[in-house]
């Protein structure tokens, strides 16, 4: 039987001394950045498309967020939601909300107007920040919602002049990033812009918090089924959980990290591996508002970044890039991959033409997200997600009985306990009684740990399917197209793809007694519906679909027969 893992394999990996446990100070999560501009108060703290903001003047701006928000009457607990890409207001809005004892929810701005609404809805939010180029879609999303106020902001705002942008960009990309960034709000709209905010606000101080109890984000996941929840997350779990990620690399250098956020920040991946463990470690932050070979190429050889956070398809467009290694790829410390399965192929293939090392990691949005990691000495296993990182046990169990551990080698749930483990989900007590079980959270993974303590994940026993890093969940597709007046069945899985990891297939069972409908018109329905990532790439007609005994349609069937498939092409 195994038993908790202690984290002794670690001293194996550093002779010199990683610990095993972390001190986590009893602090709320701002107080990272009041250390931080107290330390390092002419250091970068942000970059942002060539121009860089300092600790002092980002803790200046955060403070002067938190006023303006206390005079649109937002209080301790109650909900701000930020519907940004990375960028410098996204920063401002986050810790701003904090520092008024206020809980941040984190939104795709992709999202269309029925996912946000949903989140909106169920998180009781009263403030939304907004990005102006997707106000339309948001507009549609607030009716039915708490929301009162809506503050917009332009990413131009915190850009060098445009002028000196666009002269070093080609003339084709200059006018396609010129129009992205540049739609103006209607007055219709009736929104607070976001610098007005800034300018007529004072400071205000930090609310007195228990880190403990009080939340500092809620984080919205499928967790064990596919309608989002609200993971809780408190002011302790987020700082926990950066201690924890810096514990872990030997080679930090307090005031000297660089960080490139390409990971979004509203992915608790991105907001824990860029954001808030790069403030504890007064690095800088550069922040990239969407994946772009060129911009993350010029932000590498401008900012010569320690640390990049990604996920596999981003390693593989690097690897295949012929000027990658020039850039200065191959030069960062720590390339970790997460939020899906590495390839070893992407491994090998970034190592070999750029010379940059990519180990993977794990976790999730109720671990906050970090549990296992592997060692940043050379020591890593690319077939593993490595071992619990500091103050964080796991185990493996039976998947029908959690109290039950499996023997060394064999495959069980993997079950995680620390200080990062989320205190339940939003208005979810049965979902929440389901998943934490005495302090420990059930990742619904299939995993099998090796006799010296090395995870590998087998399987999933939810049947997520991740495209480019991002959850989707098959029953909010199958969902959107059972709305189809003519489909009698539907069921989505996930298929390997080259390019984002896995692609969302459908496959559809047509009632008898209709019109049957064309693919281009269930396809039209779901890009009306669905964020453009939980589109199915392909959706396919069947007469049946497989079922159990109990008539629930078998993804596994559909997977096998879909994998045996592109396998035999």
């Amino acid at each position: 039987m195994t038993t908790p893992y202690d984290s002794r394999p670690w001293l194996r990996f550093y002779p010199s001394g990683v610990p095993t446990d972390v001190d986590v100070p009893d602090v709320p999560l701002t107080r990272l950045l009041d250390d931080a501009a107290d330390r390092f108060p002419r250091h970068a703290a942000l970059a942002f498309l060539g121009r860089s903001m300092t600790y002092r003047r980002l803790l200046r701006q955060v403070d002067r967020f938190a006023a303006a928000l206390h005079r649109l009457g937002v209080a301790k607990g109650d909900r701000v939601a930020l519907i940004l890409p990375n960028c410098p207001q996204e920063v401002i809005a986050f810790y701003g909300t904090l520092r008024l004892g206020a809980v941040v929810v984190m939104h795709n701005p992709l999202y269309t107007a029925s996912e946000l609404h949903h989140q909106l809805a169920d998180s009781g939010a009263r403030v939304a920040v907004v990005l102006d180029r997707i106000h339309e879609t948001v507009a549609e999303a607030l009716p039915g919602t708490a929301v009162e106020r809506v503050v917009v902001t332009s990413l131009t705002e915190y850009l060098p002049r445009m002028k000196r942008l666009m002269l070093r960009l080609p003339l084709r990309r200059a006018r396609r990033i010129r129009a992205e960034l540049s739609a103006p709000v209607p007055e219709e709209f009736g929104a607070i812009p976001f610098q007005e905010m800034l300018a007529k606000a004072e400071p205000r101080p930090q609310a007195l918090l228990d880190p403990w109890v009080d939340l500092a984000a809620l984080q919205y996941t499928g967790g064990t089924t596919g309608r989002p929840k609200g993971a809780m997350l408190t002011h302790r779990n987020l700082v926990a959980n950066a201690h924890q990620t810096i514990a872990w690399d030997p080679g930090v250098r307090p005031g000297r990290e660089v960080t490139i956020a390409v990971v979004p920040l509203f992915h608790v991946f991105g907001l824990t591996m860029c954001l808030i463990s790069t403030v504890l470690a007064g690095g800088t932050v550069v922040l990239v508002p969407r994946f772009d070979l060129d911009l993350v190429l010029g932000a590498v050889r401008k900012w010569k970044p320690t640390i990049f956070p990604g996920v596999p398809p981003i390693y593989q467009q690097l690897a295949d890039a012929p000027k990658a290694r020039k850039a200065g790829v191959g030069e960062i410390r720590a390339c970790v991959s997460g939020a899906m399965k590495l390839p070893r192929q992407t491994v090998d293939a970034l190592y070999r033409n750029t010379g940059a090392r990519v180990i993977q990691g794990y976790g999730l949005t109720e671990t906050s997200p970090v549990a296992l990691a592997n060692p940043l000495d050379g020591n890593a296993r690319h077939v593993s997600v490595g071992v619990p990182i500091p103050s964080t046990y796991a185990r493996l169990v039976d998947e029908e009985d959690f109290r039950r551990p499996v023997p060394v080698g064999q495959a069980g749930e993997l079950i995680v306990r620390g200080p990062q483990v989320f205190s339940g989900y939003w208005r979810q007590r049965k979902e929440t009684d389901e998943v934490l079980r005495d302090g420990w959270v059930r990742t619904g993974d299939i995993a099998a740990m090796s006799p010296d303590g090395f995870f590998t994940l087998i399987d999933r026993k939810r049947d997520v399917v991740i495209v480019d890093g991002f959850n989707v969940y098959p029953s909010e597709v199958e969902d959107v197209l059972l709305g189809h007046p003519a489909v009698a069945e539907a069921a989505v899985i996930g298929v390997p793809d080259t390019r984002h990891g896995e692609a969302v297939k459908a496959y559809v069972v047509v009632r008898t007694d209709t019109l049957s409908p064309t693919v281009d018109e269930l396809f039209d329905l779901c890009h009306q519906r669905l964020a453009s990532h939980k589109v199915p790439g392909s959706i396919a007609f069947r007469p049946d679909l497989p079922h159990n005994i109990l008539g629930k349609v078998l993804r596994r069937v559909l997977r096998d027969e879909a994998t045996t498939r592109l396998r035999f092409r």
